[in-house]
């Protein structure tokens, strides 16, 4: 009976050792190694040229772009934000969440502004007529964000930069797009136990963004656990590691 017992409580430990604190022991020995900067003052913010000049891309276009984030935190979570452009504009709209003053901020930075000196990268695009029929809908998840007033935002496990973009997403599947598993924030739904099915037909469990499972077409299965992702794509063929990320067949 006892090793009954002690099987019953092995395996969970294991699993968790082998699924979570194994990928982020080596995302942060990872970490330790890069040249960082000392502090948001000594950080590069300016424009990484990862985007065209506005004028020069006349058709209407949607970028979900990520990049680490600062401090000891980045070994574990990037930070995410959202660009778009109508047909024709010549400026890019860039909308994300930041943990000072009021949360909720537009143009703050370039579109493509690197973050504590960190280069961002796509999480995923829409182009053309498609991104134009979006762009309203995406506008009106900004305005329906329900964490965007002064005092709302939580660095851990959120409401942070990540679920805000993890909002729109949600609200907006035709997007197609999910954050990268070392989004932390981007779980978090509400305080306490929230289940939701959202309008691309996957369906989330949480608690408080602390712990939950995650299942659906955009999502593939997902476990959560204090902020982290250990998760299988099926349709796009790929592993969600904590810490590391998306390890597999990149979405379109």
């Amino acid at each position: 009976m006892r090793r009954m017992i002690r099987a019953l409580l092995l395996w969970p430990m294991g699993l968790f050792a082998v699924f979570f604190l194994l990928p982020a022991l080596l995302a942060s020995l990872w970490w330790a190694v890069q040249d960082r900067p000392s502090s948001w003052r000594a950080a590069d913010w300016s424009a990484s040229g990862l985007l065209p000049a506005a004028a020069e891309m006349p058709e209407a276009a949607i970028h979900v772009l990520a990049a680490r984030t600062g401090g000891a935190k980045g070994a574990l979570s990037v930070h995410s934000w959202i660009v778009y452009k109508e047909a024709g504009a010549d400026r890019w709209t860039r909308a994300e969440v930041v943990g000072w003053g009021t949360p909720l901020r537009r143009d703050a930075y370039a579109p493509d502004a690197r973050w504590y000196s960190n280069a961002p990268g796509f999480v995923g695009s829409v182009t053309g007529p498609e991104a134009a029929a979006l762009i309203p809908r995406i506008e009106a998840s900004i305005r329906d964000y329900p964490w965007a007033r002064r005092g709302d935002y939580g660095i851990w496990p959120g409401p942070n930069s990540n679920t805000f973009v993890a909002h729109i997403l949600r609200e907006v599947p035709e997007i197609g797009l999910t954050l990268p598993p070392h989004a932390v924030g981007r779980d978090f739904t509400g305080r306490g136990p929230v289940v939701t099915w959202d309008a691309g037909g996957d369906w989330h469990l949480s608690w408080s963004g602390l712990a939950g499972l995650s299942a659906g077409p955009r999502t593939g299965l997902e476990l959560h656990l204090l902020g982290q992702v250990f998760g299988v794509d099926v349709l796009r063929p790929a592993l969600k590691l904590p810490g590391i990320g998306r390890v597999g067949v990149p979405f379109s």
